[in-house]
């Protein structure tokens, strides 16, 4: 258990981006599950850093740290999809 004890909070990320990519699918349509997935393990990353940067702050918070952190990522899974979506053109 020690040898994945520093792996934990990558991994919780990447849980969380999963639903969050399944949101942003639901929201923005297009896709597949596997794409949206993906999209949403990367926009969990970019949401994030834009926390952590200082450059999203939410007006509001829900009880649990990982309501906001879904929030958050699914967020930033927009915004991959948007910039995929215009670099794509």
């Amino acid at each position: 258990m020690e040898s994945i004890q520093p792996y934990i909070p990558l991994i919780i990320t990447a849980g969380i981006g999963l639903i969050a990519g399944w949101l942003a699918g639901l929201l923005l349509g297009g896709g597949g599950l596997i794409r949206n997935m993906i999209v949403g393990i990367i926009g969990s990353f970019v949401g994030g850093y834009l926390v952590s940067a200082g450059l999203l702050k939410l007006p509001f918070t829900i009880g649990s740290g990982f309501g906001d952190q879904i929030i958050v990522s699914t967020i930033g899974a927009i915004i991959v999809v948007i910039i995929a979506r215009i670099l794509a053109r």
